[in-house]
């Protein structure tokens, strides 16, 4: 599934191409993805100029001059494409401009959405709604973590995960973090440090931009909007490298922790 890097690599590739520009045209080739496309969806993009574009955790938004903001989600095989030469079978919504940019928002799984929502509800809106702090912004902090984890018995791993503590992060990029901030990924969250969560705080931000510069990680089907594939994977640690070395010497391992694969160092995290 695409996560935050990815999302935000996506913002900035279609940027390039939406913001300041007036939708000509929207043509919606199917009526849903894993939920309907909303209504007035067509009616209300179609003339509209784009002012902004942004993100908000894994969600990514398309700001209007016309108070309304086209909210995507990408799934888990989601991806946008850019001036694409010929349609493909799973180009489920087209955008084209007023300047001739054709962008294609393309799912063959299906498990994406895309909504409709006033631009000042969005923080009322229902996933956004009870969303943490974003992992590259000046609310998270240590002190943040320490309340949040506070008495807290489950995996610190399995918390860095539930998006009302911290909005955006996922499964790759938290075992990322661990591993950088030197914390076991099955360790009680109440029983991880202050000092810990000073270390972990800054690799949260600092795995994040890494993959951002990147492009991302491909996992299958993600590309970047320009059609390049993200490669952050060729940096990772510790995800997916069950049995590799890890670079004190010792092994990564793996194992499963609320239906995900969790990769470590038990040398490196304690």
């Amino acid at each position: 599934m695409p996560e935050l890097p990815e999302v935000e690599t996506t913002v900035r590739g279609l940027a390039r191409y939406l913001e300041g520009e007036r939708i000509a045209r929207v043509t919606l080739n199917r009526p849903d993805l894993r939920r309907p496309f909303p209504d007035d969806l067509v009616q209300a993009l179609t003339g509209a100029r784009v002012t902004t574009l942004g993100r908000r955790a894994k969600y990514g938004l398309v700001h209007t001059e016309r108070g309304s903001t086209m909210v995507f989600h990408l799934g888990m095989s989601g991806r946008w494409r850019i001036q694409p030469v010929t349609a493909e079978k799973h180009d489920h919504l087209v955008l084209e401009t007023g300047s001739g940019h054709v962008l294609a928002l393309n799912d063959a799984r299906r498990f994406g959405s895309v909504d409709l929502v006033a631009t000042d509800k969005l923080d009322s809106w229902g996933p956004l709604a009870a969303m943490g702090p974003e992992p590259l912004g000046e609310e998270l902090t240590p002190m943040h973590l320490q309340r949040a984890f506070s008495r807290r018995t489950a995996p610190v791993k399995q918390l860095l995960l539930d998006q009302g503590i911290v909005a955006g992060l996922g499964n790759i990029y938290v075992c990322e973090a661990l591993h950088r901030s030197r914390i076991r990924p099955d360790k009680e969250a109440g029983r991880v440090s202050l000092p810990a969560l000073k270390r972990l705080v800054p690799a949260v931000r600092d795995v994040l931009t890494e993959s951002i510069a990147a492009g991302g990680s491909t996992i299958r089907d993600y590309a970047q909007p320009s059609g390049e594939l993200g490669y952050f994977a060729a940096s990772w640690q510790v995800y997916g490298r069950e049995g590799d070395p890890c670079a004190c010497g010792s092994v990564v391992e793996r194992f499963v922790q609320g239906g995900r694969s969790t990769f470590w160092c038990r040398k490196c995290q304690t």
